[in-house]
C-alpha cells in the first residue's frame, strides 16, 4: 500500500478562493519515504496578513516561485496509486482538488486523516491539533506552518498511528474502498466495448432513454472514470445503465459542440449539474477621452457586445498577458497598469508608448483592431478545419456572418471550395452563446488549428 503524506500551506481568504503557497508531499509505502517533492508555489493572489505571520511566507518570497500548473504534473505522478494522508485531510484533499478543477482536470483520490485516525487510536489527548499532539507523543517538530516540517511530522505521527492499529482497520478500510472501487461485470463489459478514441457516448437506462451525454478524448478511459467514481451521482448512473452508445467524431472541438447541443436537445436526467453556462467573464472595448482603444475584463453581461469569452478570472488573465506580448499592446490601455506614468513594458520596450501619448491612437489601434478581429466572431465568415474520424477525412465547422452554422466532414478540397456543396455537407446546429465560448476557447488553445476565412462572391 502506497501513501502520499502532504501539508499544504494557503493564502487564507473565502472558502475555495483559497491558493496554494507550499506543498510538501512524501510518498510513503508503510515502511520508509521512497520519494518526496516539496515547492513554495505563487498563488498568484495576496496572501492574508495573519497567514504570512503564523507561516512567515510572504508576497515577495513567492514571486519567483512556480505556479501550480508548472508543479501540478509532479503533483499528479507523486500521488498516482496512493492514498492521501493529512492532518485534517478534508483541507488539504479539498484545496488540491480545487487547484486542479481550475485547471479542468478532475483529481480523485482516496484519503487518509490522521486527525481521526489519532482520536480512535490515540484516544485522551489534551489536543489533537499538529503541534500540541505530536508535542504531547514527543514526535520532533521543527518548522511549524511550513508545508516540510509539518509534512515530516504528519509521517513520523503517521508511522506511530499504523504500529498501533493491531486490528489493522487502516489498511483493511483502505483495501475494501479498493474493492469497493472495482467494476462490476455490467459495467465492466461496458467499458470493454468503448473505443480509445475522441468522441460523444451516451448512456440508455433499459428503456432506451439517454440519462448521461458526454465527451472524451478517450471514452473508455472516462467511462472507467464514471464506472469507478463512487460520488452520489455516479452510483445511481452505475445502477440505472445498462447500455452505452458512442459516436467518434475525431475532433475534440466538434464533439464539445455535439455535447452542448445535444444535452440542450435531450436534457439527460444526470447532466442537468452541466447546463450551466460555462463562462463568466468576458473582453469588452472602448474608446478612451484619447481616442485609444480600451481593453476591459469584466464580469459576462449578456446585454452587452463582447469581444470574447473566458471560463474565469485567471483565464482571462493569462490570455491578456498573452495577447500584450503578441501584439505589443500597452499596460494601461487594457488593464494589467493602474500607474500614473509609463506602464512597465515601455520600460522593457515592449509597449511603444501608448501611455505617454509618444504612439498615436492611429498607430496603435491598428494592433488593437488586428487582435479584436482575430479573437471575436463579429460578422466573420470562415471555416475551422480540424481532424477527421479517419485518416482520409477532415471535420469542418462553419461560421458565417458571426453565427456558428453547423458541422460536416469532407474527403476533398473541392466540397469546401464550393460554398453551396459545403452548405450542403453540414449538420446544422444552434449558435448560442455557449457555442460561441467554446469555438473561441478551443481556437484560442490550439494555435496550429487551420482557420480559413470564407470568400464570399
Amino acid at each position: 500500500m502506497m501513501y502520499a503524506i502532504l501539508d499544504i500551506e494557503t493564502t487564507g481568504g473565502k472558502y475555495n478562493e483559497e491558493g496554494i503557497t507550499e506543498i510538501a508531499i512524501y510518498k510513503f509505502d508503510g515502511h520508509e519515504v521512497v520519494d518526496q517533492f516539496i515547492s513554495l508555489v505563487n498563488p498568484e493572489r495576496q496572501i492574508q496578513p495573519f497567514v504570512a505571520n503564523l507561516t512567515g511566507i510572504n508576497n515577495q518570497m513567492l514571486r519567483s516561485a512556480p505556479k501550480f500548473y508548472e508543479v501540478a504534473k509532479r503533483i499528479v505522478e507523486i500521488t498516482t496509486d496512493c492514498v492521501i494522508v493529512a492532518h485534517n485531510a478534508s483541507f488539504d484533499y479539498r484545496i488540491l482538488k480545487t487547484e486542479f478543477s481550475r485547471l479542468g482536470f478532475e483529481y480523485e483520490r482516496q484519503s487518509l486523516c490522521t486527525v481521526e485516525l489519532s482520536k480512535r487510536l490515540i484516544p485522551g489527548q489534551k489536543s489533537y491539533s499538529l503541534g500540541k499532539l505530536v508535542r504531547g507523543l514527543g514526535i520532533p517538530l521543527s518548522d511549524r506552518h511550513r508545508a516540510n516540517g509539518d509534512a515530516l511530522a504528519t509521517v513520523k505521527l503517521f508511522k506511530l498511528l499504523l504500529t498501533k492499529d493491531l486490528d489493522k482497520d487502516i489498511i483493511t478500510d483502505t483495501v475494501r474502498t479498493e474493492t469497493k472501487r472495482q467494476v462490476d461485470d455490467k459495467l465492466l463489459k461496458l467499458i470493454e466495448e468503448a473505443p480509445i478514441a475522441t468522441g460523444i457516448y451516451y448512456m440508455h437506462r433499459e428503456d432506451g432513454t439517454i440519462i448521461y451525454i458526454g465527451k472524451s478524448k478517450n471514452i473508455k478511459k472516462r467511462l472507467t472514470q464514471h464506472f469507478t467514481n463512487d460520488n452520489r451521482k455516479s452510483k445511481k448512473i452505475q445502477e440505472e445503465i445498462v447500455r452505452v452508445t458512442h459516436e467518434i467524431t475525431g475532433s475534440e472541438l466538434v464533439a464539445l459542440l455535439k455535447e452542448s447541443e445535444e444535452i440542450k436537445r435531450n436534457k439527460p436526467k444526470y447532466n442537468r449539474s452541466l447546463r450551466r453556462t460555462k463562462f463568466d467573464q468576458a473582453l469588452y472595448q472602448y474608446i478612451d477621452e484619447n481616442g485609444f482603444i480600451n481593453l476591459k475584463v469584466a464580469k459576462a453581461d449578456h446585454r452587452k457586445k463582447n469581444i470574447t469569452t473566458f471560463t474565469n478570472k485567471q483565464q482571462a488573465k493569462s490570455c491578456i498577458h498573452r495577447w500584450a506580448e503578441e501584439y505589443n499592446l500597452c499596460h494601461k490601455l487594457i488593464g494589467l497598469d493602474t500607474g500614473n506614468s509609463n506602464c512597465f513594458n515601455y520600460t522593457i520596450k515592449e509597449c511603444y508608448g501608448a501611455c505617454i501619448s509618444e504612439e498615436t491612437p492611429q498607430e496603435y489601434n491598428v494592433r488593437v483592431q488586428q487582435l479584436i478581429d482575430n479573437t471575436s466572431f463579429d460578422n466573420q465568415d470562415m471555416m475551422i478545419i480540424d481532424r477527421g474520424r479517419n485518416i482520409d477525412e477532415q471535420s469542418v465547422i462553419l461560421v458565417e456572418e458571426g453565427k456558428f452554422k453547423g458541422i460536416g466532414y469532407f474527403s476533398l478540397n473541392h466540397q469546401i471550395n464550393n460554398i453551396d456543396i459545403l452548405r450542403a455537407i453540414i449538420t446544422p446546429m444552434e449558435h448560442n452563446r455557449d457555442v460561441q465560448h467554446i469555438i473561441q476557447s478551443y481556437t484560442r488553445l490550439k494555435k496550429k488549428l487551420k482557420i480559413i476565412p470564407i470568400q464570399k462572391t
